[in-house]
């Protein structure tokens, strides 16, 4: 899987505390092997005609992406769960 980021996601993430930093990377590692591993709770966002999906950094925080073809994606914000959920994408 290769993953890209925007420089919105990247300034997101130097934002967030180190521990969930640590985290995200851990999750990511995950997703990287397989997007829908059952604890990452992956999930297509509303509307779905906007082809944004989330997955879960832990119960808190998500990491939002789009898919841009096989095996490439791009996150496009990382932050607390009802943060990322009200960004207009």
């Amino acid at each position: 899987m290769e993953i890209f980021v925007t420089e919105d996601f990247k300034k997101d993430y130097s934002n967030l505390p180190k521990e969930i930093q640590k985290k995200a990377k851990k999750q990511e590692e995950i997703f990287k092997n397989n997007p829908f591993y059952p604890s990452l709770h992956t999930e297509k966002l509303h509307p779905k005609s906007q082809a944004v999906w989330s997955f879960r950094v832990n119960k808190s925080y998500r990491i939002i992406f789009r898919i841009l073809g096989k095996d490439k994606v791009v996150f496009i914000a990382v932050g607390p769960h009802d943060w990322v959920y009200r960004i207009n994408y």
